[in-house]
């Protein structure tokens, strides 16, 4: 048995993507099964800046101290999140809190060292580097699958036949796009400032000491502020990092070479400077500017797919499921993805892959779908659109009711996602 994985160079636009192909090398080899794992990178991601911030819920956290065997070192590579909060800041400047979650009970990482983390468990001899995907083949018998890829080093094509394909290989998939030629990823109306601050040997700076006393629980709150059409998040990662995202309302820009994120002018970050200092704090605001390469991210989502298998082509992650980031689940969902599908692997066994695949289809496609249009319709309040059933959400006239829709825990199946089909249903809850 041989399963073909395809994964995209990484790229710090891109939330978790790669992490679900990694993942999925993990429950397979624990399944039994051969792996191979196309990669358009030439060498391993290790000590790789890329990426930023994102949080764990406690389900994946179990599921990836179990595939490495070691929930103690990436105890070490996170940081406690257990409190979500969002507030609201108004034109002097005040904040109010508009939702308390002190259960949340996520942990914050680096999305380079949870990579890092997964990729180090694994076989450096199932990747196969420098493989640029081309295209790919089912057999007549609908037994097998064709990869065809180029070798980026020499130039020359290259084959690779397997069992199974599991396209793991992001929100902008190549094979998505051949299996579903009219399905493109949807412009949100609104692109994300995003930096990470690396504060460490500056621990006692003004500019720390400022941005702590405006979020005095940094190091264990996932802090959300919203102004009339805009929000932030910011958070604590490992090794003294500060994870800061602003997202406003924008028309989408032009984007190139087949990326998420815009190209930045110093122009472009000047003006950025200036229109938050209209908005947020002044220690937010001074931790922008002394952040290293800030990069504005586009941000898409699709419509939820029909279905996620076809024959023994199966797509896990953002390419399965692209969501808007407002609920944390890309990566928590790539990883269940990977979980449930090595459960009906197991459960099935190799000769009874399609059943396999059906029973990971069924559980994994009505939950993400959910998850998919509850990102979206939370984008679009936190930024102050429209939806149809309400008016633009003003965070500062904001009732009670209206800010339950802002916690993570509003998600649906939070905390309780299916991992097996109904006949044996496992249902994993709180930790």
């Amino acid at each position: 048995m041989l399963f073909l994985g395809v994964i995209r160079e990484a790229e710090a636009e891109a939330e978790g993507w790669s992490i679900a192909g990694v993942s999925c090398a993990h429950v397979l080899i624990q399944a039994g099964w051969n792996v191979v794992v196309l990669e358009k990178s030439r060498k391993p991601l290790k000590g790789s800046p890329t990426g930023a911030g994102l949080s764990l819920d406690p389900l994946s956290q179990e599921f990836i101290g179990s595939w490495t065997g070691r929930p103690e070192l990436l105890h070490d590579i996170t940081c406690p999140l257990p409190i979500d909060l969002n507030q609201a800041i108004d034109n002097e400047k005040t904040r109010k809190a508009l939702a308390r979650d002190e259960n949340f009970n996520h942990r914050a990482a680096h999305w380079a060292t949870l990579h890092n983390h997964l990729f180090s468990a694994l076989s450096p001899e199932i990747f196969l580097w420098g493989h640029l995907f081309l295209s790919f083949s089912v057999s007549n018998d609908k037994q097998s699958v064709k990869i065809k890829a180029r070798v980026l080093d020499t130039g020359e094509a290259t084959e690779v036949d397997g069992d199974l394909l599991i396209a793991a290989d992001g929100c902008l998939s190549l094979i998505r796009n051949h299996l579903l030629p009219n399905v493109k990823p949807r412009y949100s109306s609104y692109c994300a400032w995003r930096g990470v601050f690396d504060f460490s040997g500056i621990e006692d700076s003004e500019t720390i000491k400022n941005i702590r006393e405006a979020h005095p629980e940094l190091g264990k709150c996932l802090y959300l502020d919203l102004a009339p059409g805009n929000h932030t998040v910011l958070y604590e990662i490992p090794n003294k990092k500060l994870n800061w995202i602003w997202y406003l309302n924008q028309p989408e820009p032009d984007l190139q070479d087949n990326s998420v994120t815009a190209k930045v002018s110093d122009d472009m970050i000047q003006k950025m400077y200036q229109d938050a200092e209209k908005i947020w704090h002044p220690a937010l605001v001074q931790l922008m500017r002394e952040t290293k390469e800030p990069f504005l991210n586009a941000i898409y989502d699709c419509d939820p797919l029909e279905r996620i298998v076809w024959d023994n082509v199966v797509l896990v992650g953002d390419a399965a499921h692209l969501t808007t980031p407002h609920n944390s689940r890309s990566t928590n969902m790539s990883i269940l993805d990977a979980a449930v599908l090595g459960r009906c692997l197991e459960k099935w066994g190799w000769e009874n892959l399609t059943a396999a695949l059906e029973e990971y289809q069924s559980i994994r496609l009505p939950v993400a779908s959910k998850q998919v249009l509850h990102a979206r319709r939370v984008g679009r309040i936190k930024q102050g659109l429209t939806l149809p059933d309400c008016e633009p959400f003003n965070p500062n006239t904001a009732t009670p009711e209206e800010c339950k829709m802002l916690l993570q825990r509003s998600v649906p199946f939070f905390g309780h996602n299916p991992l097996l089909g109904s006949s044996d249903l496992l249902l994993a809850g709180e930790r």
